[in-house]
């Protein structure tokens, strides 16, 4: 509250003093009120923070301003109009450099972000394109050019693998997995059961026919989940995914028609195995809820899954190899003292487990979408190494054919995008 001194004063005041005197205690106020309305940048002193945030400061700065004037007299009208002038010039260059050195830096911070977003995105795509295509290839090895028939004894080898290196994994608290329980395996039986059948079908089919057409024919597994989710999940397709999904059984009817080495076991293997991956597929789905809520987590990750089918699989396999005694045919078998044999399906069980670890890390950097296209686009240099690698003989009409059903295959990936 001023006091009657102060209005005494002002009555002695010259009008063109008192007229310049309001107007910089205008500007003073209009310039916090300004920073008030404005205020979206963090302020880097708290002290004008304060100042802005309360009005009343704003008028006690001008109460300040005219004691002063008083104080000191007329005179000294320009000295306090400059020092307030100075003064909020000052802080008003303060507040827009720091928030000009504030938005340079986060600038820079999401810049780095970005960077770090694509390297991984580009470092965990690579991991997964590598791992997936070497196994297969790998199998290719094991199975065709070393002559090897026990496909159960080799999927049972490296599923001990994958089971091994994930429970000394889960030792040394590097992941973590959900505890097997009765209940939650009498559940997940039925898509283990496919899941052994999907493995050894296609592990027969990949020993009599060549990589690339196992590529081609694997798009049929497209078509058979579309109809199955049609039926199981009343799930209604697009008519570029038809339209796509018809594509690929003309590449695959091409393929077969001008396959120079076509062989009708190795076809008869991979039709089964196109059925056992849809439903798979299918069945997956419909037991994962049930699955999740049998688990202490309430969530079932995909290292879980991984362990779980590779450990139920182990029983299924030993079963097997006794009912077709393939255990026989391992004892004599010569490839077993080569160490380069042991060498190449030790490395395919361990790229089996690396397929699951390298997915979920793309997905993490990614999204299903540009999951499910590079893993269309992957079968193209899988193809090429496939035909190099074990020198298949191939005419024009069949790489043609090759090559269109890729192209099906990318286009099925883009329609189920839209």
């Amino acid at each position: 509250m001023p006091s009657l001194y102060h209005f005494h004063a002002c009555h002695y005041l010259s009008s063109s003093s008192l007229s310049t005197l309001l107007k910089v205690c205008q500007m003073s106020v209009d310039i916090t009120s300004d920073e008030v309305l404005h205020n979206d940048v963090e302020e880097p002193d708290s002290e004008y923070k304060n100042e802005s945030k309360s009005p009343r400061k704003s008028y006690a700065s001008v109460f300040e301003i005219l004691h002063s004037f008083l104080k000191q007299g007329n005179s000294s009208i320009l000295k306090v109009v400059t020092n307030v002038a100075k003064r909020t010039t000052s802080t008003r260059l303060t507040r827009k450099n720091s928030a000009a050195f504030d938005s340079l830096f986060e600038d820079e911070g999401k810049q780095q972000k970005r960077i770090e977003n694509k390297s991984g995105a580009l470092l965990s795509g690579l991991a997964y394109c590598i791992s997936s295509c070497s196994m297969i290839l790998l199998n290719k090895a094991v199975l065709s050019g070393y002559n090897f028939t026990a496909g159960v004894s080799l999927m049972l080898y490296q599923n001990l693998v994958c089971v091994i290196i994930i429970v000394a994994l889960e030792l040394c608290h590097v992941v973590s997995t959900e505890k097997l329980t009765w209940k939650l395996v009498r559940v997940w039986m039925p898509v283990n059961i496919i899941f052994v059948g999907m493995l050894l079908t296609g592990m027969y089919s990949l020993k009599y026919i060549n990589v690339a057409m196992v590529t081609i024919l694997k798009n049929m597994t497209n078509i058979l989940t579309a109809i199955g989710e049609i039926y199981v999940f009343r799930k209604l397709q697009s008519t570029k995914v038809w339209a796509a999904l018809f594509l690929m059984v003309v590449s695959a009817v091409c393929g077969g028609i001008t396959d120079l080495s076509f062989n009708a076991v190795g076809y008869t293997w991979q039709i089964f195995n196109c059925f056992l991956t849809a439903a798979y597929s299918l069945t997956l789905r419909r037991v994962m809820d049930t699955a999740e809520q049998l688990t202490k987590s309430g969530s079932l990750n995909k290292i879980s899954m991984v362990l779980l089918n590779n450990a139920l699989s182990i029983p299924f396999a030993i079963i097997l190899i006794l009912l077709f005694d393939e255990w026989e045919y391992v004892y004599n078998s010569e490839v077993i003292i080569i160490p380069m044999f042991w060498f190449i399906a030790t490395l395919s069980g361990l790229l089996g487990l690396a397929i699951s670890f390298t997915s979920v890390w793309f997905l993490h950097q990614t999204s299903p979408t540009t999951y499910s296209l590079i893993g269309s686009l992957n079968k193209i240099p899988l193809s090429v190494a496939g035909i190099m690698l074990f020198k298949v003989p191939i005419s024009v009409p069949n790489l043609f054919s090759i090559l269109f059903g890729l192209f099906a295959g990318i286009f099925f990936a883009k329609a189920k995008m839209s």
